[in-house]
């Protein structure tokens, strides 16, 4: 990074952990105010299982049926291998801008750029995804939260309509609080995900506790026989747990505003994903035994918020949607956060147009500010440019899981690279004296099983389908949406990396030794 006046006279030099990240060529401008839980938080409040559970449980039965549960820990399976991967690398390159940081040191400039890249697209469109949830919890709290039409359902014109209203005066508060205080968005994500543990075992509970049906309801294959299939309806219906197990490395994302990154952040990527993967499917299970049917269609259409309402009574289903609406702020914060962080991540190495401004940080606020702003105005855009779209929420959803996939790819297989060649994750200590987080001798087949995951899972979502992709049947082209969006991100991504390609290779030179521009510094990013 070039020594830039904001660079050079940054308020935050002298605080634990500068001197680690100056072995990288970066100074101190990101303040270390978070803690190990709120690292959690940031990435348990990504994955956001109470917004995206409930935002996706008619798909996941809609196409696959009772049977649809078995997708989850399949899916789970697969995430925890890529997770295993991240926490390795986190605890070797506690920097911000994480995926786009150890793509790059283990891929080299090109493949670092473009899992930056399309790790930045990816988080504003799923922002804009995550800010949407709110017409499937609002509108079935007070009728008053519908100011469109009448029809709250997600899939008709007048709620994706007033999903684009809700979701653009949810995107300005956001950015506004996390443009505001570090701190006070800590503390707001960390409440958030307090109160959604508490309400995800609460509805566990309450459902369990009304159960029409026993837990062998899993086993049943309800909704499909010989006539439906069952490879492909199950292929369909796990898109959803692909589309909830994401964002768990966001933890990392704050890695330099984490105490003891090195110790903390690869606890809390597993801690993450273990404790959605665990509470997502129980609050599956619960909703198929509580049902009040399961073949009247009402479930596939309608979702968790018709079981809370119809089971637990108005009052009581209420208060817990309007829980499960605050679990859609935190979720929408905490996707902004990460998205920010990548932004000053990649503009601090000046490979971003405007990046002398992007990666300013405000002294008086300590958040990189113009970094919140740009994605939160993109997402909003991302919404106005559909509104009234029937297709809205699955296009956006299905388009921006895929990106994800791709973006931990470029990290993934660069990664399982190097670990045939002999040159995997380095040995070194924490903050506390300890080893690294290593995976060992299993290192190796975790890395695998991520890699073909990714692959096969990547393959599922940019799948053309008609049924996903174009429910309202406005269009062929709409079943290849996903296909299309990622020529358009790769186009795009060749033509902005070569206009920057020369000030980015100059900002390698100057941030990271020759040595790890080679991806050969394992060593000097194992020193605590």
């Amino acid at each position: 990074m070039s020594a830039t006046p904001e660079t050079l006279t940054s308020p935050n030099a002298k605080e634990p952990g500068a001197e680690d990240l100056g072995r990288f060529g970066y100074s101190q401008q990101l303040s270390r105010r978070v803690g190990s839980y709120a690292s959690f938080a940031a990435g348990f409040s990504f994955v956001s299982i109470m917004t995206t559970v409930f935002q996706l449980f008619g798909l996941g039965f809609g196409f696959g049926g009772t049977a649809f549960f078995w997708t989850w820990p399949a899916v789970l399976a697969g995430q925890l291998m890529v997770a295993l991967c991240f926490a390795e690398l986190a605890a070797r390159y506690p920097l911000s801008g994480a995926i786009y940081q150890w793509a790059r040191r283990l891929g080299g400039a090109v493949v670092g750029w473009f899992a930056g890249w399309t790790m930045v697209i990816a988080q504003i469109i799923t922002l804009a995804t995550a800010a949407i949830a709110l017409q499937v919890v609002l509108p079935a709290v007070w009728s008053g939260f519908q100011l469109v039409g009448t029809d709250s359902t997600l899939a008709s014109k007048d709620g994706a309509a007033n999903a684009v209203v809700l979701g653009c005066l949810l995107l300005t508060a956001t950015t506004l609080l996390n443009a505001t205080s570090v701190r006070i968005t800590a503390v707001v994500n960390s409440v958030g995900v307090t109160c959604e543990l508490i309400g995800v075992v609460l509805i566990v509970v309450l459902l369990t506790s009304r159960a029409e049906r026993g837990p062998s309801v899993v086993l049943h294959t309800t909704n499909l026989d010989s006539t439906t299939g069952y490879v492909v309806p199950l292929l369909i219906s796990a898109l959803m747990a692909a589309y909830v197990l994401v964002g768990f490395d966001s933890a990392g994302e704050l890695s330099e505003e984490t105490h003891k990154p090195r110790a903390t952040t690869p606890r809390t990527i597993i801690r993450a994903v273990v404790a959605s993967g665990i509470g997502g499917a129980f609050l599956i299970i619960a909703a198929l035994m509580a049902a009040p049917s399961l073949t009247n269609g009402d479930l596939a259409t309608q979702g968790l918020p018709y079981v809370l309402t119809s089971r637990l009574g108005t009052t009581a289903g209420k208060l817990l949607l309007l829980d499960v609406a605050l679990a859609v702020c935190v979720c929408t914060l905490a996707i902004q956060t990460a998205a920010a962080r990548m932004i000053f991540s990649m503009a601090r190495d000046n490979v971003l147009p405007a990046s002398a401004r992007l990666r300013q940080v405000s002294r008086r606020t300590g958040t990189p500010v113009a970094a919140t702003i740009v994605p939160g105005v993109l997402a909003a855009v991302c919404l106005v440019v559909n509104f009234g779209n029937a297709g809205l929420f699955l296009g956006l959803a299905s388009v921006c899981i895929m990106l994800l996939y791709i973006a931990y790819l470029m990290v993934t297989a660069p990664l399982l690279v190097r670990r045939l060649t002999g040159n995997g994750p380095a040995a070194g200590v924490d903050e506390n004296g300890r080893p690294l987080f290593s995976l060992g001798r299993f290192g190796l087949i975790v890395n695998i099983i991520a890699v073909a995951y990714g692959l096969a899972m990547a393959i599922n979502l940019g799948w053309p389908r008609a049924d996903v992709y174009d429910p309202a049947g406005d269009g062929w082209y709409l079943h290849y949406l996903p296909l299309i969006t990622l020529s358009i991100v790769a186009v795009g991504g060749l033509i902005a990396y070569r206009s920057q390609r020369s000030a980015y290779h100059a900002s390698i030179g100057l941030v990271v030794p020759p040595a790890a521009a080679a991806g050969v510094a394992e060593a000097e990013g194992a020193s605590a």
